[in-house]
């Protein structure tokens, strides 16, 4: 979001006949993670998806909450992002899901429609969701039910390499004035100037985010309320035509050299190889890019934001804290998610690795201990925070297999196998047919 809010690829996504059918049996299933230890301790289960690096950050985030609360025990349950699905429809489906998991938006409604997740609303006395940044606090809201709650905001963004600018001997843009125009025409410029050395930026129809703040711009969504398309085809097609423009002018790699770099993720991304000026990234991925790069690596917002219909970004939950419907100590997982969400402790050691944290003080209270790149991430959010309209609703069911169907058809454009109508035609086609909106 990406497109994946840490920008990785998942190995292998699950078909939506394949999550529905394992999430229509849980009608029928019953039970949950959690049990009574024989010392009287509950014991809850904590499923997330990560690196080894987050898995070692959680599990001493567990520690200081059991230190702080000797009646629970939480047991940890993760895996990598690519097994984390199949694992949780799987648990899911026999009656066994954690008591407390990570869900991500494209799936949060998958789960939350068919009864697997609790109404984090119904436990005021132990969560407290008053400190929740505005922008995201109904982001995880399904029918007037709170199915998700954020751990944390990121925002999609152009990352910039000023030194890549000083070698093309080009300026940085405005970011506060600057155009779809002007992006497509400094791309080439940078391209032309360095002659081929450093491209100008990286090809972003890869990731629907990044159409989706297009779609806003033109006073259009991705998805409407209801999980159905809220975009008209032209405005698809407009997107579309600003990478065949960027193709044609040399602005951006080749359509070979494009399959290449989003195959290799932002390790390979034209930034962190030092082969180009600009891409765009999610902001909680700028600490990894800056550190790949050896450059500080700049955020700027996106084009168009003055010269639209209105402002297109938005702040996205990075991720969201969930409990599960069948759990047998729903009041001992809502205090476990209560720590995660307001505890200072919790936040110093998690830092930014689930976004900057949702809780508005929280956030705050932590920014002097982010490490540079993340400050500026930091900085970078309070400072667009005020041009953000709203958010958006919860993606519609199997908006998972959008990931596929976008790098798809974006190949074939790339190819000239589509025209950028033809490839929105047959975007908004499959894409229909994958959430049943059509």
């Amino acid at each position: 979001m990406n497109i994946l809010p840490e920008g990785r690829r998942p190995r292998r996504l699950l078909t939506l006949t394949a999550v529905a059918a394992s999430l229509a049996l849980m009608t029928s299933a019953c039970g949950g993670g959690g049990s009574d230890s024989d010392d009287g301790v509950v014991e809850l289960r904590y499923s997330w998806w990560g690196s080894d690096d987050r898995h070692s950050t959680l599990q001493q985030v567990i520690d200081v909450f059991e230190a702080q609360n000797s009646d629970i025990r939480i047991v940890a349950d993760y895996t990598d992002w690519g097994s984390y699905w199949d694992k949780l429809a799987t648990s899911t489906a026999a009656g066994d899901a954690p008591d407390i998991m990570m869900q991500e938006e494209r799936y949060l409604r998958e789960y939350g429609d068919r009864g697997a997740l609790a109404d984090l609303s119904e436990f005021g006395d132990h969560l407290d969701l008053s400190k929740v940044d505005p922008l995201v606090a109904e982001s995880g809201d399904l029918d007037d039910k709170t199915y998700g709650i954020a751990s944390g905001v990121n925002a999609y963004a152009v990352m910039a390499d000023p030194k890549a600018f000083e070698a093309a001997g080009v300026e940085m843009p405005d970011d506060s004035t600057w155009s779809w125009e002007d992006y497509v025409a400094l791309s080439a410029e940078i391209t032309e100037a360095s002659g081929g050395d450093i491209v100008g930026t990286q090809s972003m129809s890869y990731n629907e985010s990044g159409f989706q703040i297009f779609a806003r711009q033109h006073g259009e969504n991705l998805y409407n309320e209801d999980g159905t398309l809220g975009f008209s085809e032209d405005t698809l097609a407009a997107w579309f035509e600003i990478t065949k423009e960027l193709l044609d002018e040399g602005g951006q790699p080749s359509a070979s050299e494009s399959v290449e770099i989003e195959a290799g993720g932002p390790d390979q991304s034209v930034l962190s190889t030092n082969a180009g000026a600009m891409a765009h990234f999610w902001t909680n991925q700028l600490g990894g890019i800056t550190e790949a790069s050896g450059s500080d690596i700049e955020l700027l917002r996106y084009p168009g934001e003055t010269t639209g219909e209105r402002t297109g970004m938005y702040f996205k939950p990075a991720m969201f804290y969930a409990v599960s419907a069948g759990s047998e100590h729903p009041e001992e997982a809502a205090r476990f998610v209560d720590f995660m969400l307001n505890s200072n402790e919790a936040a110093e050691l998690i830092l930014s690795d689930l976004g900057l944290p949702a809780n508005v003080d929280v956030r705050a209270q932590i920014l002097s201990s982010l490490p540079p790149a993340d400050e500026r991430s930091a900085v970078f959010l309070s400072e667009v925070e005020g041009t953000i309209v709203d958010g958006n609703p919860p993606p519609p069911i199997g908006a998972g297999q959008v990931v596929e169907i976008t790098k798809r058809v974006t190949d074939s454009m790339a190819f000239g196998d589509l025209t950028p109508q033809e490839a929105a035609e047959q975007w908004m086609s499959e894409v229909e047919a994958a959430t049943g909106s059509q």
